[in-house]
């Protein structure tokens, strides 16, 4: 057998867990504190390691031998060259809130060639106790690896490939999409279309779903005014051309990012319309660009997500996993048929 083989079929902590019958964390405490647990439990899950011929991972155990209070966060997880705005003002708020639960950071970069190799080497450093994972989406490997190898981590987004795991934090971008619909909707738009990114992007299709969600038996309940775009504001905004051409002109259009939402109210300028008064407009993310040219958007609550972050990894019976926080929609002239604020 290939050496790429056997480490494909070794047995994880995962699988000696279900084999014996108890959690991850039991096999963990056998491992590394079996004091805490029960003689015949402890006796069970033995068996069931030299069954499976499970080889713990070293430097996991190193970490719960040697706490440092410190946990890894990977800067550039998308490797575009740059985090965007959610994810840095979240690394803010991890950074300044750390010290609350007695805790720090250490930042690494990712490798374009290994998605893990960041993760394994800091893991065997010794540097940190555990992660917390940014930009989770479909087909990501962190998660399971993580799972597989015993070490503590949380998710700043949910773990879409493993719907089992609870591990998480997460803004609730389909229900901000729906507050955003009846918002436009009381102000008297009488459609409202969707502009979002490309169908199997696992957050942007979530706020699809708030999208229609809030359609849902309204008079405008028009799902086929839809269009797509990447995070690109040339193309966001020809899409949103395309949505006003469809539209006759009026309604509103609420999109999936303050990106796609700058694009509409080029579009819609261009057009030789005003944001507000003749077509609505909301973005999401509240970006410091979404304040300056008055659009409406949906603030994401970063500190309070990183406070259940740490929570959760640190298994404070205040925190509760998962955790899905609601955004707050913050209003502004670009969906004001009035052009007057609202408190």
């Amino acid at each position: 057998m290939s050496a790429t083989k056997a480490a494909r079929e070794r047995a994880t902590i995962v699988d000696v867990a279900r084999a014996a019958g108890v959690s991850r964390q039991t096999v963990s405490n056998v491992l590394n504190r079996p004091e805490l647990v029960a003689a015949p439990t402890r006796d069970r899950v033995r068996q069931e390691i030299v069954r499976l011929g499970f080889a713990p991972n070293v430097a996991a155990q190193q970490l719960r031998r040697r706490r440092a209070s410190a946990y890894g966060f990977e800067v550039n997880p998308s490797l575009v060259g740059k985090m965007g705005h959610i994810l840095d003002g979240f690394l803010v708020e991890l950074t300044t809130t750390a010290p609350g639960h007695q805790s720090h950071l250490v930042t690494f970069t990712a490798d374009r060639d290994d998605v893990l190799a960041g993760y394994r080497q800091l893991l065997g450093t010794g540097l940190v106790d555990g992660f917390i994972v940014g930009d989770t989406r479909y087909g990501d490997p962190r998660p399971a690896w993580l799972v597989e190898s015993g070490v503590p981590f949380v998710a700043f987004g949910r773990i879409w490939d493993l719907p089992a795991l609870d591990q998480w934090v997460d803004v609730d971008g389909r229900a901000g999409m729906r507050t955003a619909v009846e918002h436009l909707l009381a102000e008297g738009y009488g459609s409202v279309a969707f502009l979002g990114w490309p169908v199997g992007s696992p957050a942007g299709d979530d706020r699809r779903q708030g999208w229609l969600d809030g359609l849902a038996g309204s008079t405008a309940d028009t799902p086929s005014l839809v269009e797509e775009s990447v995070q690109d504001l040339n193309r966001a905004t020809c899409a949103a051309a395309r949505l006003l051409e469809r539209m006759g002109g009026a309604g509103a259009i609420l999109c999936a990012s303050d990106l796609l939402a700058l694009g509409a109210m080029r579009a819609v300028r261009a057009a030789g319309l005003e944001p507000g008064s003749d077509i609505g407009v909301v973005g999401m993310d509240d970006s410091d660009v979404a304040e300056a040219l008055e659009l409406t958007s949906l603030r994401q609550p970063l500190r309070e997500a990183a406070v259940a972050a740490w929570r959760i990894l640190h298994g404070d019976p205040k925190g509760r996993a998962p955790a899905l926080l609601a955004p707050t929609l913050i209003i502004r002239n670009s969906s004001t048929r009035s052009q007057e604020k609202k408190p």
